[in-house]
């Protein structure tokens, strides 16, 4: 293997990306200490603007969009993301060279004053950024008023500590990479918050071109991770995954097996569907194509297609 004499990483600059692209550092510097790997630290668009919510202004991959930049430009040799910040279909010229081992990948209940969602009274504030969490929040709780929340970790939890909100929702891997354990009142079960695809596990993306870093990365992918991250994200783009539509998806592995569990349902919790199925590690894509052609026989396809219109309708009366 030709090892480099140096590596870059892009990485956003809020304090989570960091941390992530400083453990995929030190776990490279590890392996190969002739290396000398560093961090070029970016400010993206989704960093910028904080005042709208994703559905609204073209996704998570405005997160990414300034790092693949810097990829093209050979600014970097690779970049570091939380995989479910990742769109579901790479733009041309890219690709993802490794998944690491998952850690938490469930959402996280922080409240100053309540220990748990059925605590929470009637009328009660729930900030979330997410339109799946948002849908699983209204299904289960009518009775919450459930509001966009967006920013970095620090921030969301600064809103909740000056009381714009009784309680937010925010993913468990990303307050225990920032030592934040102690913000958490409670975790919240796939039977309550299905995760988004891919939640708890960083991607490393290269230029497909650089083929020559794939041998280089092999040993942060992790395999059983990598199969469950494929099904999940297979079903997503079956579905048309995109910030715009309320979908989960989440799989786990037991000796080789795969189970996997999709969830689509309407932003205001009126409408939810759900289907799970099992399969071999080996067949992680057509697992996911799978539990996704379940959902659209249930209706999937139309409920996504009625989301979508409403949003577009939406967009359109705010330009007007």
């Amino acid at each position: 293997m030709n090892i480099p004499q140096t590596l870059v990483i892009a990485s956003r600059e809020s304090r989570l990306a960091m941390w992530q692209a400083e453990y995929v550092r030190d776990r490279l510097q590890a392996l190969y200490p002739q290396c000398r790997v560093s961090i070029l630290g970016m400010t993206t668009q989704g960093d910028q603007i904080l005042d709208k919510t994703l559905s609204k202004i073209g996704g998570k991959g405005l997160f990414i969009k300034e790092l693949e930049q810097a990829l093209q430009d050979g600014r970097a040799d690779l970049a570091v993301h939380s995989i479910k910040d990742v769109p579901m279909d790479l733009p041309a010229g890219f690709a993802l060279a490794a998944i690491s081992e998952r850690a938490n990948p469930f959402d996280a209940f922080v409240s100053n004053r309540y220990d748990s969602l059925q605590a929470l009274p009637a009328g009660a504030v729930v900030g979330t950024s997410s339109l799946r969490r948002e849908a699983q929040l209204r299904a289960r709780f009518p009775q919450l008023e459930v509001r966009p929340l967006r920013g970095n970790v620090q921030t969301r939890l600064a809103k909740l500590d000056q009381g714009d909100y009784d309680a937010i929702i925010l993913a468990a891997a990303g307050l225990e990479r920032l030592g934040l354990h102690e913000r958490i009142r409670a975790i919240l079960p796939p039977q309550e918050s299905l995760p988004a695809a891919g939640q708890g596990a960083l991607g490393i993306e290269i230029a497909a071109e650089r083929q020559d870093l794939l041998e280089v990365l092999a040993p942060l992918n992790h395999a059983q991770t990598a199969a469950c991250v494929t099904a999940e994200r297979a079903l997503a783009r079956a579905l048309g995954g995109s910030c715009q539509v309320p979908l989960a998806a989440y799989c786990t592995e037991d000796q080789g097996l795969l189970s996997l569990y999709g969830l689509v349902g309407h932003p205001d919790g009126s409408h939810t569907l759900h289907a799970s199925a099992q399969a071999p590690a080996a067949y992680a894509d057509a697992l996911g194509r799978a539990v996704a052609k379940k959902l659209a026989d249930d209706g999937a396809a139309e409920l996504i297609a009625a989301i979508l219109n409403e949003t577009s309708a939406a967009a359109e009366k705010e330009i007007r």
